[in-house]
């Protein structure tokens, strides 16, 4: 009685699945290079006509400029007053976004059992997804008239201090949700022996999972800061139009309640201005836009150099 003996193709007959699967690299190979160039497309059309610009107002003079008003004579186009517009906007959201976001990701992550966590997650999500120019006017509308009749405040119409609490509110999600997925990935293993070691709740949450978790908990507070530095109509709404710079640590101090403006406040009012192309207000439409693009490309890169530093690997 014979017995067939030989080698069998495992692989079976893949018929046109090769051809597929080279299609399918080919469809995501173009759409990364479709990204790519469209990143390349925004940077050349905010470097060209900026560098025509910086023909008219040297480099310095923007930079160093500590006066931004390029509608009335004798026109000046200092970019100071506009960065520091946005990093007071930006300064104020972080003061609330982060520990509230921190501690709303370690109750989630630690404290909540999976079904509050599964109701309570898509509800703060849902802040994410209110139009921003609804948080302005509610900024405007509601907050305001609030914090003025707070003893001691003095607020204007226009302020720093609301948009950027509303502001703040709205970057929470963003923050929670990337924290908490940072230490849900923690592995258990390690709550398990810090409980082994006496630990309480507390303890494990705040001395294990949090250093853990620290490069994604980082990542997401940068992020973060990132969609505060590039929001628009928040600001548009509820910041004014004011563009200040303080002369000194007292005026600093009492910017929050006055008017201020940030960077993506003045391309809009340049952008929907009368001004004529060509001119030299509208070519420091594009030296704003590209100075807001380098400060929100550097901290991204911050936070992919923060991810890669301090990830732990478990395997």
């Amino acid at each position: 009685m014979s017995q067939e003996t030989g080698s069998f193709d495992l692989r079976g007959d893949r018929g046109y699945q090769d051809q597929r699967e080279r299609v399918y690299r080919l469809v995501f190979l173009a759409c990364a290079v479709l990204s790519v160039l469209t990143t390349v497309g925004i940077i050349l059309s905010l470097a060209l006509p900026a560098i025509g610009f910086f023909e008219e107002v040297t480099f310095s003079q923007f930079i160093l400029g500590t006066r931004f008003s390029p509608k009335i004579t004798p026109t000046v186009f200092g970019v100071l007053p506009l960065v520091f517009g946005t990093l007071l906007i930006m300064v104020g959201a972080a003061a609330v976004a982060l520990p509230f976001g921190l501690f709303t990701a370690i109750y989630l992550s630690e404290y909540a059992s999976t079904g509050r966590r599964a109701i309570l997650k898509p509800m703060l999500e849902v802040l994410a997804g209110v139009p921003t120019v609804v948080y302005g006017y509610f900024a405007l509308v509601y907050v305001t008239p609030i914090l003025d009749a707070i003893p001691g405040v003095e607020l204007g119409t226009f302020n720093a201090l609301s948009a950027s609490l509303i502001m703040g509110i709205m970057i929470i999600p963003m923050v929670s949700s990337i924290s908490e997925d940072a230490m849900s990935a923690v592995p258990d293993a390690l709550r398990d022996a810090s409980y082994g070691l006496g630990g309480t709740k507390f303890n494990v949450s705040s001395g294990v999972v949090v250093p853990a978790a620290a490069s994604g908990i980082a990542s997401s507070f940068i992020l973060a800061l990132s969609r505060a530095i590039g929001e628009t109509m928040i600001v548009v709404v509820a910041a004014g139009k004011t563009a200040r710079f303080p002369g000194g640590v007292t005026e600093l101090l009492g910017s929050f309640f006055k008017s201020t403006q940030t960077m993506t406040s003045a391309i809009i009012e340049l952008g929907l201005s009368d001004l004529s192309g060509g001119t030299t207000a509208y070519k420091a439409l594009f030296a704003i836009g590209l100075t807001l693009f380098v400060m929100t490309f550097a901290l991204n890169l911050l936070s992919d150099v923060l991810v890669k530093r301090y990830q732990e690997d478990y395997n």
